[in-house]
């Protein structure tokens, strides 16, 4: 499956950051679902098996790959929303990638040849989440990466490589959205998503959302939560999916005069 959206019109990957439980993951799923009908936009199912990038080792990580490929398997089968999650080691891919129509790699591992190279060899799209400490035009070197498992491949098809913004570290814990990336990501010829999560708090997550899509975005990404201040990771800068609706239709609004 690798036409995950239409071309010329504003896409959307939302989803809870975590799997916390079959039941939770299964509930946003069917919201999200609702909403993507509601408002006619293209969306994405995202949730992670594993938050492997976790610095304290108490924190929540989620139910591991096997418990959770299978939920994300059941969230595709019961809402036929395409569904995608992160991967972080070369072994992961083959078997993520037989049940996701998007392979997710973090933006801690962006430039991890191994994990690019294996994502690429499954010809799945694969969502390349940009680095804070990469620059916009250095998504250059990761389009050269992907075509490495082929000697007569030049680079991968359009449709099967998306790039997510999520800003740049300026100093320590100082991450700034340069809504100017947006434009030089595109350069690339691949879609371009912002990821308006993890830019910031969640109270801010709609001003960049829109900013974002004024600069060009082709696709958000945005993490939801029924609970947000008792989510299991993440919760902070997730949006809570009442408010996801009326932001998305914003959006599109301002995607429209743009195009």
């Amino acid at each position: 499956m690798y036409s995950l959206f239409k071309k010329d019109k504003l896409f959307l990957i939302a989803g809870p950051c975590v799997i916390e439980s079959k039941k939770h993951c299964l509930a946003i799923a069917r919201e999200l679902a609702a909403i993507s009908e509601e408002v006619g936009i293209d969306l994405i199912f995202k949730a992670s098996f594993d938050k492997a990038n976790r610095t304290k080792w108490h924190s929540y990580r989620g139910l591991g790959i096997l418990e959770g490929l299978t939920i994300l398997k059941q969230v595709h089968e019961e809402t036929r929303l395409p569904v995608t999650t992160d991967v972080h080691r070369p072994e992961q891919v083959s078997m993520v990638a037989k049940v996701v129509d998007l392979l997710q790699v973090p933006a801690l591992l962006c430039k991890q040849t191994d994990l690019i190279t294996a994502c690429a060899k499954t010809g799945k799209p694969m969502n390349v989440k940009k680095g804070q400490f990469l620059s916009p035009e250095g998504i250059a070197d990761i389009d050269d990466e992907v075509g490495w498992h082929d000697v007569n491949t030049i680079a991968v098809p359009t449709g099967r490589l998306m790039f997510t913004e999520r800003g740049s570290c300026f100093g320590y814990n100082n991450l700034v959205a340069d809504m100017t990336a947006i434009p030089i990501m595109q350069k690339t010829g691949y879609p371009i998503v912002f990821d308006a999560s993890h830019s910031t708090k969640r109270e801010m997550t709609p001003t960049l959302a829109k900013a974002a899509v004024a600069a060009g975005a082709d696709g958000l990404f945005i993490e939801v939560h029924n609970n947000p201040s008792e989510a299991k990771c993440d919760g902070a800068s997730s949006l809570h999916i009442k408010d996801l609706k009326e932001l998305i239709l914003t959006c599109q609004q301002i995607y429209d005069v743009v195009h």
